[in-house]
């Protein structure tokens, strides 16, 4: 059977713009010039870890290394334990970091010839994302180039992403939703992004003015709090977008009167990809891509080689739509009674005083009933008080022992609270934990 084989970039103009560094936009000829210049210079391995973090190299590393016939490895936390791990995994590997592919760029002789745009075979896997971890090790996800551009194609029908639109984005290209939005989109539709990786609220708005019309700030709950909070003059976006958690009506409301633009959500996870969206203040439904068929928690159809169960319970409503009810792993039983990690973490943000908190279950012990853990941040608030306030609204199995007030949730670079950063942190001397910085 004959591989049938896509094209690496969109059949936009090679004159058009596929990214913007330092103010200075940079054409999709030059890209495709730095892209050879890379492919040469990578190490004989077959698999990279493509670590960097400014965007526009990042993209540059990841054709090259798919135009090689090589993998990305895109890990979900650049901590070295981590990726130390990993490299065990996957021994015929190697690292590229920003200070690499700037290097061979800038010391590719400037031939003024432009490659002509590479094929690759539709079921070369091109990159191994990794979940974030949330609730256990990372697990491993190949995605092949037909499936990568599938899901681009999905997002660009849903969001209308054209030559026109303009990305900014503060999520890593690491992570499934930053690598199909700033990194697949741009590919795929002929849409340009921000080269930097803007993180403080101030970065982001400058990284916005850079950018022409129509611009689109893709981000997460915790940079779009950071931004509101900022009270900062922002450049009006056509739109923003965020996923990687749960994004409250509240916030969007603000961020949609501060922006002056709609703010819209992405559902996915790293085994399908993107496979919803919704515009927070329109309800609590989803809506499907098209090709997606959603069936008792399962997702079926479009690119998918196979069914994926859903890690979140969700309530279909017809063929298209869906409502999220909270995750599979959320359900906890206390001394013969059951609740979801999801209710008591709204119990207990809805205490006032209490900014930030999430409830989740230790390591077993030997002791006849487990009991739950929290970790809040309430700067005005007593654990005493915290605890007098959730015992009006729980039942005393449910009240977290221990409760550790903290200055800042541990979140990774997505804005995400992990599992392991949760069950470390309640492992240090209660002394240290009101000096941890998220």
């Amino acid at each position: 059977m004959m591989l049938v084989k896509l094209p690496l970039l969109s059949a936009a103009s090679l004159d058009d713009f596929i990214a913007w560094r330092c103010a200075q936009p940079v054409s999709r000829a030059l890209f495709l010039r730095h892209v050879a210049d890379v492919a040469r210079r990578l190490p004989a391995a077959r698999f990279i870890f493509n670590l960097c973090e400014d965007r526009y190299l990042f993209l540059v590393a990841f054709a090259a290394i798919g135009a090689n016939g090589q993998t990305n490895l895109l890990p979900s936390s650049r901590a070295s334990l981590h990726l130390r791990a990993l490299s065990q995994d996957y021994p015929d590997s190697r690292q590229i970091e920003d200070q690499d592919i700037e290097s061979w760029i800038a010391s590719a002789g400037g031939d003024a010839a432009v490659p002509a745009v590479s094929d690759l075979p539709g079921g070369q896997v091109v990159a191994i994302t990794f979940t974030s971890g949330s609730t256990g090790r990372a697990k491993p996800n190949h995605k092949t180039w037909s499936e990568l551009l599938s899901g681009a194609r999905q997002a660009r029908q849903r969001f209308g992403f054209d030559r026109t639109t303009h990305i900014v984005a503060t999520v890593p290209p690491q992570h499934m939703y930053g690598l199909e939005t700033s990194i697949m989109t741009v590919l795929a539709s002929g849409a340009s992004v921000y080269g930097g990786r803007p993180f403080f609220p101030e970065d982001i708005r400058a990284a916005l003015e850079a950018m022409p019309t129509p611009r689109v700030l893709v981000t997460t709950p915790i940079h779009l709090q950071a931004c509101v909070q900022a009270g900062l003059r922002w450049p009006q976006p056509a739109f923003l977008i965020s996923a990687t958690a749960p994004l409250s009506a509240a916030l969007a409301a603000r961020a949609e009167a501060a922006f002056g633009a709609p703010v819209l959500e992405i559902y996915g996870c790293t085994e399908a990809g993107s496979i919803a969206s919704r515009r927070t203040l329109d309800g609590d439904r989803w809506r499907l891509y098209d090709g997606f068929i959603l069936h008792q928690g399962c997702l079926s159809g479009a690119h998918l080689p196979e069914s994926v169960p859903l890690s979140d319970l969700v309530e279909e409503c017809g063929e298209r739509e869906f409502k999220l009810v909270g995750r599979r792993e959320d359900v906890v039983n206390i001394a013969g009674k059951r609740s979801s990690l999801g209710y008591l973490n709204h119990q207990l943000n809805e205490i006032d005083g209490v900014m930030e908190g999430v409830f989740f279950l230790p390591e077993e012990n030997n002791s006849e009933v487990q009991r739950l853990a929290a970790v809040v941040v309430a700067p005005a608030l007593s654990e005493r008080q915290l605890l007098a306030a959730l015992a009006e609204r729980l039942d005393p199995v449910f009240l977290p022992r221990p409760l550790l007030k903290v200055r800042g949730l541990p979140r990774n670079e997505t804005g995400k609270v992990t599992r392991a950063a949760l069950l470390a942190l309640v492992s240090r001397p209660v002394s240290s934990n009101l000096d941890r910085q998220s």
